[in-house]
């Protein structure tokens, strides 16, 4: 395990958000770009459970955002929430409806309420983020003939046929989409979905934001009195709610083995009602003798600075990630990150040179590859910022993640005009 880094050493991976084949390109903000769609103005609905918080919902707003920017018409469906007033901003519309319920008759209710909705509105294709609205809006895009959109966000797990046949709609997509290699191989596996209907489009983050050209010393200032955080110490950042597989026990572990009083780490999220699992990590800060080394943040709304003020950017999921959002943007921010070796980290970091791979649920690995990012000198970590920013803009940016969906909407439109409804209907199934 080694974390070496020289100048313009970093191999990125082969265009993995061009999987649909469509052109890529920046969708810059404020920008109408019509030839996706020949110049029509498609309708697109998406439909998710609600727009709270998570990396759905924010590729629910991204979408909707580059549509409208694109020359189409963006319409969300979901219970609502506070992200809906981001739609405002891009001239979207969001239209209320119980989606997030996981009762039958609900579910039957929503389909007739999509159903009406698309006539009504003319829309053009229905993309589901989320098992319960996607069987209403499977149903729906059924009986109105458009084309079915689905989104895997993550590796549904099953332990019986029951909860698998529940899962199953969000493979029944005439195109689905897959956030990552990983989740795509699993659906291909579980669910036999061909390369036909299959596309792999990595999520993508905000890379205007997250430049660490763009964040003051003012702010870096305001956050570090905000976290009341010593100058002289050196910052290991866990983003991520509180929730135990995400493994803030087994980073508090890892600082304790460390024996490094310049080294604290902060554990920034929410602990969105687990009071009991927020308790227990206050106890085991205190039993490990850690009150000066580790503090628990809530909800950060300023996560660039948070990023640029770190020296080091923690993931230590017990489970696999689908993803892994908060390790891309944190290499987007030019820091080393330490990532559990599963789920998608061979896709999205490059171990040895923008970070280091670790067992998952072992402090003690995890503690020496903390000391190991700690050791570079600074020409090593003005390297390795260079590489994993460039890494990440050349394979998980907000656009390339936009222009490859656009793409599966302009494959699914030029096949429904092009075959006619009945043999498009009859392709797709």
């Amino acid at each position: 395990m080694t974390l070496t880094q020289t100048p313009g050493t970093v191999t990125a991976h082969s265009d993995p958000g061009n999987a649909s084949g469509a052109p890529q390109g920046a969708i810059s903000e404020g920008a109408t770009d019509s030839g996706w769609f020949g110049g029509g103005r498609p309708v697109v609905l998406q439909v998710i459970p609600n727009l709270v918080t998570g990396g759905a919902e924010r590729g629910c707003i991204d979408m909707a955002a580059a549509l409208m920017r694109a020359g189409g018409t963006a319409l969300v469906a979901s219970a609502g929430g506070p992200m809906a007033r981001e739609l405002e901003r891009y001239k979207a519309e969001h239209i209320t409806l119980p989606l997030a319920s996981k009762n039958p008759f609900t579910i039957w209710r929503n389909a007739s309420r999509l159903e009406a909705l698309i006539r009504e509105r003319g829309v053009d294709i229905i993309h589901a983020r989320s098992r319960a609205p996607a069987w209403s809006a499977w149903i729906a895009a059924r009986r109105t003939g458009i084309p079915f959109v689905t989104t895997f966000h993550a590796p549904y797990n099953f332990k019986g046929e029951l909860k698998r046949r529940y899962n199953s709609v969000m493979a029944k997509g005439d195109r689905v989409i897959a956030v990552s290699r990983f989740v795509a191989d699993h659906v291909a596996g579980q669910y036999g979905v061909g390369p036909d209907r299959l596309r792999t489009i990595p999520r993508g983050v905000d890379t205007f934001t997250l430049d660490p050209e763009r964040v003051s010393q003012e702010r870096l200032i305001k956050l570090a009195r905000d976290w009341r955080l010593p100058e002289d110490q050196r910052i290991v950042l866990m983003p991520g709610r509180l929730t135990r597989w995400k493994g803030q026990l087994d980073l508090i572990e890892a600082i304790g083995r460390l024996h490094r009083a310049d080294v604290r780490a902060v554990l920034v999220g929410s602990d969105q009602g687990r009071t009991e699992y927020r308790a227990e990590l206050v106890a085991r800060i205190k039993a490990l003798g850690l009150e000066s080394q580790v503090t628990i943040a809530d909800h950060c709304n300023d996560m660039a600075a948070a990023y640029l003020l770190s020296d080091v950017v923690v993931s230590a999921s017990a489970r696999p990630e689908a993803f892994g959002r908060v390790i891309v943007e944190a290499q987007a921010m030019g820091k080393p990150v330490i990532v559990t070796n599963h789920g998608a980290v061979a896709e999205t970091v490059v171990d040895g040179e923008t970070g280091l791979v670790v067992p998952p649920e072992d402090p003690a690995t995890m503690a020496a590859a903390i000391g190991e990012a700690l050791a570079l000198d600074s020409l090593q970590r003005r390297a390795l910022a260079v590489d994993a920013r460039r890494f990440v803009m050349e394979n998980y940016t907000r656009e390339r993640m936009c222009g490859a969906t656009l793409g599966v909407y302009a494959e699914l439109l030029h096949l429904r005009a092009t075959t006619g409804m009945a043999a498009y209907r009859k392709a797709a199934s």
